[in-house]
């Protein structure tokens, strides 16, 4: 068992004042609170992401199509975990629409209205397969698991000064709307398959696993507590945190715990 270690990362968007158990420097805008991937799991990313304004409108190319070189594309997928009233995501577009009204909508900023905007509250979750043109709204806090890529392409940035990456951006996108059956909403208690993808597969788990998931963790994961305490080979692994794991066998649940475990697809 290893907790890993935290990455801080500042973001124009991010929130000078975090929730519990996380803290933010003094003067930062702390947008991104990463887990360093272990050597066992390099392919993993496991982050937290608090918003105070939007991110910008973006997508993520597939592994196929990252300019030629060696790195990875991204897929990711979201779990919220706390939500202000009229929160919200945009994930796709309301109808389709071809690459030369893309283009045109994110010059002028319109693009945004084209994309559909989804109310977001505590235990919703959506799938990103690469490809979705997608944006976080402000007053959001969520965990983000992720192929472990930094490829990401700008299209629209609400006027910031920060480069976007139009062709190459909507060369990887798809202008279409986002598949219902890649978001649903998590109930506040009993465990949950919440994704199953090609490079990912991870489940909120709720108590002890039952024999099902105790065959198909039985293999290197990562474990993020949510609530209450987790221990791994006896020792404890508190919500804020997130560690790797050998297998699932290794888990212990105290407190009504919850967690999020993560394993390669």
């Amino acid at each position: 068992m290893s907790v890993l270690p935290i990455r801080e990362v500042e973001k124009v968007w991010g929130r000078d004042s975090l929730p519990a158990p996380f803290e933010a420097p003094a003067g930062k805008r702390i947008g991104e609170i990463w887990f360093e991937p272990p050597e066992d799991l390099p392919g993993l990313l496991v982050k937290y992401i608090f918003t105070s304004e939007k991110l910008s409108v973006q997508v993520h190319p597939g592994d196929s199509g990252v300019d030629g070189d060696a790195r990875t594309g991204k897929e990711e997928c979201w779990l919220i975990l706390d939500a202000e009233p009229g929160a919200s995501v945009a994930i796709g577009f309301r109808e389709p629409v071809d690459a030369g009204t893309m283009r045109a909508a994110a010059l002028d900023g319109s693009i945004e209205g084209l994309l559909a905007w989804h109310p977001a509250r505590a235990g919703d979750f959506f799938y990103i397969p690469a490809g979705t043109v997608h944006a976080i709204g402000s007053g959001l806090s969520l965990v983000e698991i992720q192929q472990n890529s930094d490829v990401t392409y700008r299209l629209y940035d609400y006027g910031r000064p920060r480069e976007l990456h139009l062709d190459r951006g909507i060369a990887v996108a798809r202008g279409a709307p986002h598949d219902p059956a890649l978001r649903h909403h998590v109930g506040a208690h009993g465990t949950e398959e919440l994704v199953r993808a090609a490079h990912f597969i991870a489940h909120r788990l709720d108590g002890e696993p039952d024999d099902a998931l105790l065959a198909e963790y039985d293999t290197p994961m990562l474990v993020l507590p949510l609530a209450g305490t987790v221990r791994l080979h006896g020792e404890r692994v508190w919500p804020g945190e997130c560690a790797s794991a050998s297998s699932i066998e290794a888990l212990e649940f105290e407190d009504d715990a919850q967690c999020v475990i993560v394993r390669p697809g």
